[in-house]
This record gives C-alpha cells, sequence and structure tokens, in this order.
C-alpha cells in the first residue's frame, strides 16, 4: 500500500493522544483514570509502555530498511497484545461494580490495531535478482 507508513504514523501517534484522553470512569470512586492515571497506581501507567511502543513504531515506520519493517510488525503485534490487555484491565468489573468505558480506551485499541494492519503493508521496493542465461 502506498500510503501505509503514514496510515501507521498517524495510528501510532494516536495511540499517544489516546493514552492522555479518559479510559474509564468509576462510579464509586469518582474519578475518571487514564493511561498515566489510577487510584493509587493500581492499575499502573500502561500509556508509559504504549508511549515507548507508539515513538519505536514511529522510527521504524521512517525507515525505508526490510530489517526496520520487520522489527516494526514485531513491536505493533506486541503493542496490540498490551493494548488488548489495558482494554481488558480498564473494563472489568469488580465487585459488582462496573467502569464506564470512555473514547480514549477505543480509541487507543482501535490505534494499536490500525497500527499493526499498517505494519502489514509496507511501501517498500524489493530488488529482484534476474539472472541471465
Amino acid at each position: 500500500m502506498k500510503n501505509s507508513q503514514w496510515i501507521g504514523i498517524a495510528a501510532a501517534v494516536l495511540v499517544i493522544v489516546a493514552s492522555f484522553m479518559p479510559w474509564a470512569y468509576f462510579p464509586v470512586l469518582q474519578k475518571e483514570f487514564t493511561g498515566f492515571f489510577s487510584e493509587q497506581n493500581r492499575y499502573g501507567r500502561p500509556g508509559k509502555v504504549l508511549l515507548f511502543f507508539s515513538v519505536v513504531e514511529i522510527v521504524f515506520f521512517l525507515i525505508p530498511k526490510v530489517w526496520a519493517k520487520r522489527a516494526n510488525l514485531f513491536v505493533a503485534a506486541v503493542g496490540v497484545a498490551w493494548g488488548f490487555k489495558c482494554y481488558y484491565l480498564y473494563t472489568a468489573c469488580y465487585r459488582g461494580e462496573c467502569p464506564e468505558k470512555r473514547l480514549g480506551l477505543f480509541l487507543m485499541f482501535g490505534g494499536t490495531i490500525l497500527a499493526l494492519v499498517a505494519t502489514l503493508l509496507p511501501d517498500i521496493k524489493i530488488r529482484q535478482d534476474v539472472s541471465s542465461e
């Protein structure tokens, strides 16, 4: 795909922006959790890991080498796995109290999936060896 690296970069930036947006609202605590804030840091700061993966993905999208495209596939796959873990963690019910899902959580998970799809469609010229007979 001709514009896949730019779509992948946009998806990685979307993940970074979504990490700062509200992911879930917990009515019992009356607080909104983001990728960088949770009550008493119980969920950690998964936004830091997503930020790292997104920056690495952006760098690999900009390098026009085959090894970078292959490494980016691995990084994006780990990013999707981490995004799924965050989605599951932030939407799980606890003692009958379920949080309200917010837009940032969906944008984060959708951005990781979109970045993975963009890594599967690299725009790289592969030289073919033509043997002369």
